[in-house]
């Protein structure tokens, strides 16, 4: 009978070892806590949250609670039950407080917490600092498992007042919510207490490739004739994960088979965002291109082919004259408008053309500057794995933004620029990839700094990280100078060593004004207003488009154009505003206008 009793007994044990060991990485981080992580923005006196929780299991509950810390004791102040797929909860506060700081956590059970901090709104600081990451795949094969002590003891003393993630923080292709899990492991103890945005891009998605085609169901993984291979489901869990504590998007209509939309702005410490979704609308190069060959890549503008599509870009129109608490402008994607990459992944292979950038098709990247540039916005992106800051054309050279595309925080997949020949307009001293360029799509670029690997080519198996051009972007907005400041960053740097430096060629610093830099213009008068830092839209005089708009520093500003024409000016915001007509825009305008508000 005792032979019997330890017989159980230890086939008991050996079970339950079993069931530990079978149970995976989600059991054990449950005993520890059962709410992963949790993001949030505010925008506009909201707060919005979302929890991301390890699965539910057994007969547990699907309700959690978000608790504020009032007179030092937490009060529940809303619950939500937590959707599936995903195990996400998601909270909504209006009116809320933005001149404070205040204390909050996520409640399961009275049992789990994950607390952290809603900042308070940080109009008052002079310089308003973003930091930015692209590509992190934790596999180890990468170089990027974490933990990623370098970047987090980095961030904890630079303290920014928002992050960016551009996008692919999951590289599974069909486990998006266990792996995005990983992220907010590695990541979650800066985001706990930091306003957060998050955009997914085409690996989050389960692609190689996204061009989302308004939505339109693809046939194949690689989706070169457009769409979303994926089921809707999937979709919607990504983006809910990712993307539901975004302010609410502009146009929520959805798009084809359901999936919904997050572009959006956000207002922060007086910087306002415009945020993108540069794939999901993007025409499958395949579907609009054929399988024609082209001679030339000026061949595949074709007619049809879509970038942004209309509703992003009449977005993008109503955010160029909204300045409501916003000094200074900037617009986030999934990557740049330019194909900047020229060989990948082997040195030795030079890649003619990219139809996965945003080079490409030419019409549409030309529309989105063009609207972009009229804010006077500077733009920030990641995908390509190769760090890089590229002054935008159009017409003519530099009379677009400026572009940070941040490095791939773990680089596995590299890329170089490397061009035959150093750029026009060189500047001595500069290494020799700078300068001015067409990019493959004949597209207008002006490279001032790239982040090259030093590996040779994919095959080394040693130092993934060191050497493969890893990294991530500091952006400083200046809002007293009006000043931008791009700073790329390599990975186990410590950034406040006393000899820390950034990538060759960084930091780059521009003017607001730069964005939109037109050399041999047109002039209007130059504006001598009674009240300080006021709003200033120029509008052509017959068809009403926005020309420029900008929140000028001080009492004085002189508009310049791109053609001889009429024009009108708009001065102030909302309601009290001042018009002024009949304005010609001339070479040399010596005209001045005085303007009591």
């Amino acid at each position: 009978m005792k032979k019997n009793i330890l017989y159980c007994v230890c086939l008991f044990m050996v079970f339950a070892i079993a069931q530990g060991q079978n149970s995976g990485e989600n059991s054990k981080a449950n005993k520890k806590n059962q709410i992963c992580f949790a993001l949030y923005t505010v925008h506009k006196q909201t707060l919005k949250l979302t929890a991301q929780f390890y699965p539910i299991k057994d007969y547990n509950p699907f309700i959690a609670e978000l608790q504020i810390k009032i007179d030092e004791k937490w009060e529940t102040v809303q619950e939500s039950r937590i959707q599936y797929p995903g195990y996400t909860a998601h909270f909504r506060i209006e009116n809320w407080d933005d001149t404070q700081e205040k204390a909050y956590r996520v409640a399961y059970k009275n049992e789990f917490f994950y607390d952290g901090i809603v900042r308070k709104n940080p109009k008052e600081k002079d310089e308003i600092i973003m930091a930015a990451f692209s590509c992190w795949s934790i596999y180890k094969r990468h170089g990027g498992e974490g933990p990623a002590d370098d970047i987090i003891n980095n961030l904890n003393r630079l303290k920014p007042d928002v992050l960016f993630f551009a996008g692919d923080q999951s590289y599974d292709h069909s486990d998006h919510y266990g792996y995005w899990l990983k992220f907010g492991e590695v990541f979650g103890d800066i985001i706990r207490n930091t306003p957060t945005i998050v955009i997914p891009d085409d690996h989050d998605i389960g692609q190689g490739n996204l061009w989302g085609d308004g939505g339109r169901k693809s046939q194949s993984r690689d989706g070169n004739y457009g769409g979303y291979y994926m089921p809707v489901d999937y979709i919607k869990e990504v983006e809910r994960a990712q993307t539901s504590h975004l302010p609410d998007p502009y146009d929520p209509t959805p798009i084809e088979q359901g999936i919904g939309v997050y572009y959006t702005d956000y207002t922060w410490g007086g910087v306002s965002f415009a945020i993108l979704e540069d794939r999901k609308f993007k025409s499958g190069p395949k579907r609009v291109l054929g399988k024609g060959s082209f001679q030339d890549t000026r061949e595949m503008d074709v007619e049809g082919a879509t970038l942004l599509g209309d509703r992003q870009l009449d977005f993008l129109e109503a955010w160029t004259t909204d300045w409501k608490d916003a000094d200074m402008k900037a617009v986030l994607s999934q990557t740049i408008f330019a194909n900047v990459t020229t060989h990948s992944p082997t040195l030795q292979k030079k890649q003619r053309y990219s139809v996965d950038s945003n080079g490409w098709p030419q019409a549409g990247r030309n529309k989105a500057l063009s609207v972009i540039r009229k804010s006077f916005s500077c733009m920030i992106g990641g995908d390509q794995h190769l760090g890089s800051v590229l002054h935008h054309g159009i017409e003519d050279w530099n009379n677009a933004g400026y572009s940070f595309a941040v490095p791939a925080a773990s680089n596995f997949w590299m890329r170089w620029f490397k061009p035959d020949a150093p750029g026009k307009n060189h500047v001595k001293g500069m290494p020799d990839y700078t300068g001015e360029y067409l990019d493959a799509f004949h597209n207008k670029m002006t490279v001032l700094a790239i982040a090259n690997p030093t590996h040779k080519d994919n095959t080394s198996k040693e130092n993934l990280l060191n050497g493969r051009a890893s990294g991530y972007g500091v952006i400083r907005f200046n809002k007293t100078s009006r000043q931008t400041t791009y700073e790329c960053w390599a990975r186990n740097v410590d950034m406040f060593a006393p000899n820390a430096k950034p990538y060759n060629g960084w930091p780059v610093t521009f003017n607001q004004t730069d964005n939109f830099l037109i050399k041999n213009g047109f002039e209007l008068p130059e504006l001598k207003l009674n009240k300080a830092n006021q709003v200033i839209t120029v509008k052509n005089q017959y068809t009403k488009e926005v020309i420029s708009s900008i929140r000028i520093k001080g009492n004085t500003y002189k508009p310049k154009v791109l053609q001889s024409n009429m024009y009108t000016i708009e001065v102030g915001e909302g309601h009290n505003k001042k018009h002024l007509f009949d304005l010609e825009a001339i070479k040399n305008n010596k005209k001045t206008i005085k303007v009591d508000l």
